[in-house]
């Protein structure tokens, strides 16, 4: 993904479970969005969701999880510790890598304007995105939350961006939504050789930007500034490592890079007799800031950067010594390789039995039953394969092998045409809800509608369709197994007809459902036709085979 923008909205929902899953399903369900953590708050009834994606699949994701919350979220009774004026209360656009400030800006704009107009519901502008200065803080914006709301909206200096500008029914239950952009805030923690809490803190109101009061010889008090602008910074103690920690958070590494922070809370902690043995990103970090870091140090070593970017992060790793309280593995903590990794791990065949069956179980529609017939066809060729290959070489079996080398090689090739067709079948039904969200507003949109529709159905009917196509083949080479193959596997043949036939009756009732919605009768017709023809001849040959099998076992 050549440009990549992280998306933090924060929804005014902490406690009903079923609603967060519903409001993160809108986003997880989004072309080119992955969802990195859905972060739930009882005491603050509040979630934060963390995604990334394209510029347009962001905006996407965002705008249909703000619908999702404003149709399931009533503000009328929200209670909560943190403050809040929306059901979708704050959505913040982060650039991440090919793109800027101004890009997000402009999602930022794009998205509170559609917003604003197509759901009904007033937002401001914040941060990088906001119109006036006053604006750009959100504590500002939020000030009286949701409760003090009918009496801003009426206030010319608080007149939304976008969205009406008055009280309503509609206003009421949904609240504001405050959109923005800002920049990417990594949570980094420096640990330290001392358990002191008071040492860490130190070192912390030296670095940090706001820096700390100093006692002057008169009595008063001056504030000095701290050394690293962006840098937010407490001390801690924390139990579970036995060590003091100084808590950061960066908000612009572009301007003060990691390893200046990481260099700087050194040369403090070395002041006052301590020492910085190594450090810890809380949560996920754009590659750009760790590729930075790497180059600093192989330059600072004499040492060319012109090597392979792992390497360069591997060389970030150990100069921040970030593997030294908690694994620091760069595929789960790193954004684009966390990306690359999702993107791996997307389609259904790549999933492991267990992650596709409880992504099959949960509530969303997609995979359903075309996936899994395709699935137990995908098993029935590779039982069938199996089978071949137990056979195969076999003395005993001599005067078959050149069979069972072409069962097994035909096996293998189904195989993997079944497997295709398991993300087939679910980008399929993605597919036909797509067109039915298309608009419709006027009769060309509805015009158009109608004929992606009925292009999208057929789509939907050819997937199924080709997995029935496939499974009479199976159905041969099972029967030759049976009749030919190592009969210490027979059972397997005859688990393979019925996996074939499984397959064969489930892509058959997946066409029959789609069938229902079109409008060409002649298509219509015709793949009925064939899909009764080819579940008859399956029906007829998995039960011959179980006859043969059933035979040879007793």
């Amino acid at each position: 993904m050549d440009k990549i923008v992280e998306c933090v909205p924060n929804f005014s929902e902490g406690r009903n479970k079923r609603i967060i899953e519903e409001i993160a399903n809108e986003i997880k369900e989004t072309k080119d969005v992955y969802l990195l953590d859905v972060d739930p708050g009882e005491a603050t009834n509040r979630t934060v969701v963390t995604f990334v994606g394209s510029p347009e699949g962001v905006v996407e994701a965002a705008f249909k999880a703000i619908k999702k919350a404003a149709e399931l979220i009533d503000m009328r009774n929200h209670k909560g510790a943190h403050p809040r004026m929306g059901a979708t209360d704050v959505v913040p656009f982060v650039p991440v890598k090919g793109v800027t400030m101004e890009d997000c800006v402009r999602l930022a704009e794009e998205l509170g304007k559609r917003v604003g107009e197509e759901l009904g519901i007033p937002v401001y502008l914040y941060e990088y995105a906001a119109k006036e200065d006053y604006r750009r803080n959100l504590a500002d914006i939020r000030e009286g939350e949701y409760e003090a709301l009918p009496e801003k909206l009426k206030d010319e200096k608080w007149k939304p961006d976008f969205g009406p500008a008055e009280w309503n029914e509609h206003v009421a239950k949904t609240g504001a939504t405050v959109i923005g952009a800002r920049d990417f805030l990594i949570a980094y923690n420096v640990n330290l050789n001392t358990t002191d809490k008071k040492l860490a803190n130190k070192v912390a109101k030296v670095i940090r930007e706001k820096g700390y009061k100093k006692k002057m010889p008169d009595g008063t008090k001056q504030q000095i500034p701290g050394k690293l602008k962006f840098v937010k910074a407490i001390g801690w103690f924390i139990d579970e490592y036995r060590r003091a920690q100084i808590s950061i958070n960066l908000t612009n590494f572009h301007e003060t890079p990691l390893w200046k922070v990481f260099e700087t809370a050194e040369e403090e902690a070395k002041k006052i007799g301590l020492r910085v043995t190594g450090s810890e990103i809380v949560g996920l970090i754009p590659l750009e800031a760790m590729l930075d870091v790497g180059k600093h140090f192989l330059e600072k070593q004499g040492k060319s950067t012109a090597i392979p970017e792992r390497d360069i992060v591997h060389e970030a790793i150990l100069s921040l010594g970030l593997n030294e309280v908690a694994e620091f593995d760069p595929d789960e903590k790193i954004i684009e390789y966390k990306i690359e990794k999702m993107e791996s791990r997307r389609k259904l065949v790549d999933l492991t039995l267990r992650d596709f069956a409880d992504e099959l179980s949960r509530d969303s529609p997609a995979p359903g039953g075309g996936s899994v017939a395709a699935l137990a066809g995908s098993l029935g060729a590779s039982l069938a394969s199996m089978v071949a290959n137990l056979t195969y070489g076999k003395k005993k079996y001599k005067d078959a092998w050149e069979d069972m080398l072409k069962v097994g090689l035909k096996a293998q090739e189904l195989k993997d045409n079944f497997l295709d067709l398991i993300d087939k079948d679910t980008e399929a039904f993605d597919a036909f809800m797509a067109a039915f969200r298309l608009p419709k507003k006027t009769e060309e949109e509805k015009r158009l509608r109608e004929i992606e529709i009925e292009k999208a159905t057929k789509n939907a009917i050819e997937v199924p369709l080709s997995t029935l196509r496939l499974t009479p083949e199976i159905i041969n080479l099972a029967d030759i197994l049976a009749e030919k193959g190592n009969k210490n596997a027979i059972s397997d043949a005859g688990v393979a007809a019925l996996s074939a036939y499984t397959a064969a009756y489930g892509a058959y009732l997946n066409v029959l459902i789609n069938l229902s919605g079109l409008s060409d009768e002649e298509y219509k017709k015709k793949t009925m036709e064939e899909a009764e023809e080819l579940l008859k001849r399956v029906k007829e040959g998995h039960e011959k085979i179980l006859e043969k099998v059933v035979s040879s076992l007793h």
